[in-house]
């Protein structure tokens, strides 16, 4: 009997998946972007992450019943505010439950800190916030917030990179919004490969995704436009979800055409 390969090549562009090497993606049409990284063997069932998400939600027990759109409230998808008029803009006039939003940019540009004064902005309207970091210490958070002004209101810090810590601790905050400070930090102890690696930020963002629709909050993922940017952003542009582009002085919503 065979042996199962335990490495697989990926498109570092699109994200494609190969059992052996090729010099151009048969996907994307780009060259020599193919590299080899190891694949772990799942100990969990595929959707395992999606139906606890689904069990906070509805409870213990419960199962998902289909309903017309009749039935459906409103109140549910309402937008809601950043307290930044031009993000607002982007997001189609707020913030909607249930949604991941990238947000990409250069390295240094302010990413971290937007996403800082947002958390301010929410928490202090009456809005459950949960930073999470796997960049900086609680102390480094601390002296950046105190750069952006008091912090009132309900906004939570984790430092942590184990995604698995992660989904049990946005369980148990139960936020309304939720920040991850970056993907390429964040990693699942069943996949092998290094954090920040194709099939680690490909695997973490459909966790959060995942998470995102099951529990019905807002996820957004800081992620370096110049490493993995270009095939997450297809993939999440292929869900329909928000692509935001932070120049430092102005914020560009994603487009399906662009890379």
């Amino acid at each position: 009997m065979a042996k199962a390969k335990s490495t697989a090549f990926f498109c570092k562009e699109c994200g494609y998946e190969s059992s052996k090497w090729m010099g151009q993606c048969p996907a994307c049409r780009q060259w020599n972007t193919m590299v080899e990284e190891p694949v772990g063997k799942r100990e969990t069932a595929p959707g395992r992450a999606f139906g606890s998400a689904l069990a906070v939600r509805r409870g213990v027990g419960e199962q998902p019943m289909p309903v017309r759109l009749d039935q459906v409230s409103l109140e549910e998808q309402d937008r809601i505010p950043t307290g930044y008029q031009e993000l607002d803009r982007v997001l189609g006039s707020g913030i909607v439950s249930g949604s991941l939003v990238l947000v990409g940019g250069d390295p240094g540009i302010g990413k971290s800190t937007l996403l800082l004064q947002v958390c301010r902005n929410l928490a202090a309207a009456g809005r459950r916030v949960l930073y999470i970091s796997g960049e900086e210490s609680l102390k480094q958070i601390k002296l950046r917030a105190s750069r952006i002004g008091t912090i009132t209101g309900d906004l939570l810090f984790l430092c942590e990179t184990n995604l698995d810590t992660i989904e049990e601790a946005i369980r148990n905050a139960s936020p309304e919004v939720v920040i991850i400070d970056s993907i390429q930090t964040m990693f699942r102890e069943d996949v092998s490969s290094a954090p920040g690696s194709v099939s680690q930020v490909r695997e973490s963002t459909s966790i959060l995704m995942q998470i995102a629709k099951g529990m019905g909050i807002t996820v957004f993922i800081r992620v370096l436009k110049k490493q993995v940017h270009p095939w997450i952003s297809k993939m999440l542009h292929g869900h329909g979800m928000d692509l935001v582009n932070f120049t430092g002085r102005m914020v560009i919503r994603g487009n399906r055409k662009s890379s």
